[in-house]
């Protein structure tokens, strides 16, 4: 039997414009998925794919030809094909990966709901990479696309600073971010699961001078290293939603939503769902009921979250 585990992802600045150089400040989360296999020898060269979500319910399952991945079920829905598709890269990448005469049982486990946005494409990519013994960017980029920076956190067990260049291998390095004012940084849910290949679409779709942004976007993530106050960082994301706001055309989070909020409010990663990260200087209930108020229940502390 075999154990992997990948961590989930938040990302906290240089968000769009890490696709053309941005330097990006992400962070792994406590929670992420978990990936066990279990092979038997058999003449019948099965792979058996079973996937549960939080609460331990079976979400999604699926069996497939050893040698080929085909599906073997009557009815192939959209994530087999999806499956389907990163175990046959897999296979490309390491020729060995499931040779054996054996009847494989693979169970994944999320450790997050599945509409929390914290990366349950990420984990499986990075867990599947692990298990084959692959480049998980590389099987990231030749199926599913995207960044990176997500896959790189799975693997991370502190915050990176993340960079994606135009040519060769992204850049993942973890760094010290402990801002000494944690206490006062929040995560809470909106409830609203956010598309990232859409949000990644409309952004290429647009026609601006990205790599100007992305440097500017570089000099604020270097700068959230090395805020020392919760007043600093609150002009930080200021700064920083005003740059993303202005060049993609949208409104503020905090502009749509709670502009009665006495502290700052930071989109994380795709715009309009998932996760936004709040300040604030008041006591942990009174900003907690705030939310709770607007029906937004799902609100944890940083060290709650954040590895």
């Amino acid at each position: 039997m075999q154990h992997y585990h990948g961590n989930g992802k938040l990302l906290l600045s240089g968000e769009y414009y890490v696709l053309d150089g941005a330097l990006a400040l992400a962070l792994p989360t406590n929670v992420g998925q978990k990936l066990r296999v279990t092979a038997m020898p058999s003449e019948h060269r099965v792979l058996h794919w079973k996937s549960y979500d939080s609460d331990g319910q079976l979400w999604f399952e699926a069996k497939f030809d050893v040698d080929s991945f085909e599906c073997l079920d009557n009815l192939v829905s959209q994530k087999s094909l999806v499956l389907q598709k990163i175990l046959r890269k897999a296979r490309e990448l390491s020729k060995n990966f499931l040779k054996a005469n054996q009847y494989v049982l693979v169970e994944t486990h999320l450790e997050f709901p599945r509409l929390w946005g914290l990366g349950s494409s990420s984990t499986l990519i990075h867990n599947i990479a692990t298990w084959a013994n692959v480049n998980a960017f590389e099987l990231l980029f030749k199926t599913m696309g995207g960044s990176g920076y997500d896959v790189a956190c799975a693997k991370a067990n502190k915050a990176i600073l993340y960079e994606k260049p135009k040519e060769g291998q992204p850049v993942a390095r973890e760094v010290e971010f402990n801002p000494p004012f944690r206490d006062k940084i929040y995560f809470v849910y909106l409830g609203n699961k956010q598309d990232s290949r859409e949000g990644i679409n409309y952004y290429k779709s647009l026609s601006q001078h990205k790599e100007e942004i992305a440097l500017q976007l570089t000099h604020i993530t270097e700068k959230f290293l090395t805020a020392q106050t919760i007043e600093e960082f609150d002009v930080l994301i200021q700064q920083h939603e005003n740059i993303i706001a202005s060049s993609l055309k949208m409104k503020r989070v905090k502009e749509l939503y709670f502009n009665d909020y006495w502290g700052e409010i930071k989109s994380l990663g795709a715009w309009g769902g998932d996760f936004i990260m709040v300040t604030s200087q008041k006591d942990r209930q009174t900003t907690q009921n705030y939310f709770a108020e607007k029906g937004m229940n799902v609100f944890l502390s940083y060290d709650e979250l954040i590895r």
